[in-house]
């Protein structure tokens, strides 16, 4: 079994079209047919996103923590204590492509490593969109840590500890912690995932905060 997890917090508006990518992905002929169990961690949503999330028949769990960390490594541990041998991880505010989960399967390591792209920047300058896509561009071998498109062995999860509980970034010290471990990390240009480029944050210091460091010339 496959294992999806989407932290949400107040996504009503979003969250929808993330899970229907997801189940678009969860039944790609390259899966052979294995098991998919999507968990959505509510935290302290105050709108309809619970309601959107039941629509879609995934599995959802209630949180009051408001931390990114938290509702992701609880929405680990379910999912493996339903038989997930695999984590995929995304964002509310993502849509994933048709061959996401087989892609990250096919990636021949312990810990799938993707990019993102961003979908609308109307509400930024033209030029911090050129800015992002010169610091980030989308090719085998990168960098960067995205919590929106990430994936992992769940043997290697459990061995590390799991997903810190930390506002933002528990994404780039999960992937710093099984680097140490020695688990194999594949760094790769696809499958890529669209995100939002929204201003307004959900995670303190998480990708919308970085794009308006970015805009007002503070990120490199």
């Amino acid at each position: 079994m496959i294992g999806v997890l989407i932290p949400a917090h107040d996504e009503e508006m979003l969250i929808g079209r993330c899970l229907e990518s997801v189940a678009v992905a969860a039944r790609h002929r390259g899966l052979g047919g294995e098991p998919v169990l999507v968990v959505v961690a509510l935290d302290r949503c105050r709108d309809g996103t619970a309601r959107v999330a039941a629509a879609y028949g995934v599995h959802t769990m209630a949180l009051r923590h408001g931390n990114v960390g938290c509702a992701r490594h609880l929405a680990a541990q379910s999912a493996i204590a339903h038989g997930a041998r695999w984590l995929a991880c995304t964002d509310a505010d993502s849509t994933v492509p048709p061959d996401w989960l087989c892609g990250q399967l096919a990636c021949g390591a312990d810990v799938f490593c993707g990019m993102v792209r961003v979908d609308d920047w109307q509400a930024y300058p033209a030029w911090v969109a050129d800015h992002y896509r010169s610091l980030h561009p989308c090719r085998d071998g990168h960098p960067h840590v995205h919590g929106a498109n990430l994936g992992l062995d769940a043997a290697w999860y459990a061995r590390c500890g799991g997903f810190p509980a930390l506002p933002a970034h528990e994404d780039v010290s999960l992937v710093q912690a099984l680097e140490v471990a020695g688990a194999r990390i594949a760094r790769r240009a696809a499958p890529v995932v669209t995100t939002s480029a929204r201003p307004c944050a959900r995670a303190p210091d998480g990708f919308a905060g970085y794009l308006r460091r970015v805009a007002g010339g503070e990120a490199s």
